[in-house]
């Protein structure tokens, strides 16, 4: 699969769904109630590929779960973007396959573009549960490499108390000066364990330094075809788009795979009652179509400087 630049809108989320679209006296929201919102997200995929206007290899694509999402995925084919799926249960502390045993057979039925899953790992953190997840991910990662199926890796570095004590207790802090070389430890710890995914989604980077060092080792030893992408965290645009000018300044970086900061705030505003449905699918598809503008946008300046 082409990797040069990669565009995924992400709703893939399941917990996250079940609590912010439930009615106040309701304990989570229905089936059909997340299924109607993950609609509304592929309206919008729709909306924003009638103006958009990518050049190959640039792909636009979508990643979507089976559990809520699994009647889109045609629809999205229809479209002519990837399909990527999520094979991690939800929410876990501990990395499981949310099929299990049965990962192999459902990944082969579902055939998605990509297989993706993501995985809470600080080096510094929990030492047992990271070896038990990397023992996880590595069965997964051969599975994946024998049958040549893409492998996105979702990577999350979540503070420890003391990492977090050592900063003042400040999360941005801690994002800005700590995580980026946990990141770059956590891709080489999962490496060594022989976990090998070709597109690894990393959490925001403000250094092009950090970026730059985190797109080395996830390529080293061999491995220049593997790329990056950035997520989104549910960050506010502005400072999403730092990050996306940050990484599409860094070879190794390819794109983006960011979901609620593009689709959350359409969403609520249409639970709320503010707009309409046809309103939050032109939101949707206005703030992917933004994020994608500002990676091209940057990408081509800092070739153009690199000339």
């Amino acid at each position: 699969m082409q990797t040069d630049r990669l565009y995924f809108l992400a709703f893939d989320h399941r917990g996250f769904f079940e609590r912010e679209l439930a009615d106040a006296d309701a304990p989570g929201a229905s089936p059909e109630t997340i299924l109607a919102a993950k609609r509304l997200i592929l309206e919008g995929v729709r909306v924003a590929g009638e103006e958009l206007d990518l050049r190959p290899p640039a792909r636009a694509g979508i990643l979507v779960d089976d559990q809520y999402g699994a009647e889109l995925v045609g629809q999205a084919r229809e479209l002519g973007v990837l399909v990527a799926m999520p094979a991690e249960r939800s929410e876990r502390q501990v990395f499981e396959l949310h099929h299990g045993e049965r990962f192999g057979e459902e990944i082969e039925a579902a055939d998605p573009d990509v297989t993706k899953v993501l995985v809470r790992h600080n080096v510094q953190g929990d030492a047992e549960g990271n070896r038990l997840q990397a023992t996880r991910l590595r069965e997964l990662s051969d599975w994946l490499a024998a049958r040549e199926r893409t492998f996105l890796l979702e990577l999350l570095v979540e503070p420890t108390a003391e990492q977090l004590a050592r900063v003042g207790g400040r999360r941005e802090e801690f994002e800005r000066t700590l995580r980026p070389p946990l990141i770059e430890a956590a891709i080489r710890e999962l490496q060594d364990a022989g976990v090998e995914p070709g597109i690894w989604k990393v959490e925001g980077l403000d250094d092009p330094a950090d970026a730059r060092a985190i797109a080395e080792v996830a390529r080293r030893e061999g491995r220049e075809h593997v790329v990056c992408v950035v997520l989104g965290s549910g960050a506010e645009a502005q400072r999403v788009e730092g990050w996306l000018r940050t990484a599409a300044a860094t070879e190794g970086f390819a794109g983006f795979a960011i979901g609620r900061s593009i689709w959350w705030p359409p969403l609520r505003a249409l639970k709320e009652g503010e707009i309409d449905a046809e309103q939050a699918a032109r939101e949707i598809a206005r703030g992917y179509l933004r994020f994608v503008e500002v990676f091209e946008q940057a990408r081509a300046d800092s070739t153009a400087v690199g000339a």
